[in-house]
């Protein structure tokens, strides 16, 4: 049996001009960890450090992706927090 065959392909996702993994708008914890899992090589692991982080300290943040990036924030106390992935760092 090939080796291609015995590991699972990773999923391609793609990247917009700006730097940052196309995915779909949606609320919750899934689409984000899609766009961490989206973000190409060393980013990927800040992506996944930033995310622990924010859960770390607030546990109950709301997640979401809008716009192409992951946001964070507490439902009621206004203001959000999000992260982008940056072509050519």
């Amino acid at each position: 049996m090939p080796d291609s065959a015995a590991k699972p392909k990773a999923m391609t996702r793609t990247l917009l001009s700006g730097g940052n993994p196309q995915i779909a708008k949606a609320d919750g914890d899934a689409p984000v960890q899609a766009y961490i899992e989206a973000m190409p090589g060393w980013k990927r692991d800040i992506g996944q450090l930033l995310n622990a982080l924010v859960m770390q300290q607030v546990p109950h943040a709301r997640k979401a992706v809008k716009w192409n990036s992951p946001f964070y924030g507490v439902e009621g106390q206004g203001g959000s927090w999000r992260f982008m992935c940056l072509r050519g760092l």
